[in-house]
């Protein structure tokens, strides 16, 4: 608007005047003459069209950061900030977070097992900490509970179980799927909340047959599994919250695609260096 009012102008005001007063190059005016886009405003035309694509992709998962190391691995050099000020004259913003709400029942009395892991998230090869959870999600049929298991490794998602009901059996499955998946190791140490479900005999069972460790967080404290707790606050804003589920089978699908087609393979995590999962595990394995 301004250039045009400075064309429209230009018989009667001096241009370069007219620059100053309305805070606009004279460089830039000409170009407007011409009828040409400058070299930046092309730039910022493909960077906006690849940051539009990313953030489509995502479902609008991704903010800068995640934007930035998409476009790093794709061998686009940006720098952040300059994303960052596309993100905001696209109008575009990662998906909000919610508070998390704390659903242990760890009012029982069956046997509680020591925190071995005692806050201590970090590991240097796989199969060595997991870390389990519950979480629940709400469909127009009724509650469904998943349950998953969590390599602390690499964060990958490497046993899950959905169920209409919140018993042993959700937390045996999951743990099940984990040691299928991982080749039955041996002397992992397997952390939980202190919930009934992993109190109870079935699930002490399976640590017991497979040599595991078991250890569980304090009463009422959430940061003894801060990495579980983490993942379904991701996992609430980036799929449940974003979702109104109408069935249970609906429901199986949409977690199925989140854990196993995008969590583990396509999202970047912020405390393995942007990499995905499965690119983390697969660097430990070459380098082996």
């Amino acid at each position: 608007m301004k250039y045009a009012f400075i064309k429209e102008q230009q018989f009667h005001f001096d241009v370069q005047l007219m620059c100053q007063v309305l805070g606009v190059s004279r460089s830039g005016y000409y170009t407007f003459c011409r009828g040409k886009r400058s070299h930046r405003q092309l730039a910022n035309q493909t960077l906006d069209m690849q940051i539009k694509e990313i953030y489509s992709t995502h479902r609008g998962r991704y903010g800068t950061p995640r934007i930035h190391r998409e476009l790093k691995a794709q061998g686009c050099l940006y720098g952040r900030h300059r994303i960052a000020r596309r993100l905001s004259v696209l109008g575009l913003k990662a998906k909000p977070k919610k508070r998390f709400v704390i659903t242990t029942d760890s009012r029982h009395n069956l046997p509680v097992m020591p925190n071995l892991l005692a806050r201590d998230f970090t590991t240097s090869a796989m199969n060595k900490k997991w870390v389990g959870d519950i979480t629940y999600i709400w469909t127009t049929e009724g509650w469904m509970y998943l349950a998953t298991i969590i390599d602390l490794y690499s964060r990958a998602v490497i046993g899950w179980s959905l169920q209409e009901t919140m018993t042993s059996e959700l937390v045996c499955n999951a743990l099940l799927m984990a040691l299928w998946r991982r080749g039955f190791p041996n002397d992992v140490i397997v952390h939980s909340d202190r919930g009934s479900q992993y109190c109870s005999d079935a699930y002490q069972l399976l640590i017991k047959q497979h040599q595991l460790k078991c250890s569980m967080s304090r009463k009422g404290n959430c940061w003894d599994n801060a990495v579980a707790e983490s993942f379904f606050h991701t996992l609430k804003t980036e799929l449940i919250y974003a979702t109104d589920y109408q069935t249970k089978g609906e429901t199986k699908q949409n977690v199925f695609e989140y854990l196993e087609v995008y969590y583990n393979r396509k999202r970047r995590h912020s405390s393995i260096d942007y990499q995905t999962p499965y690119e983390f595990e697969n660097q430990l394995r070459e380098a082996a």
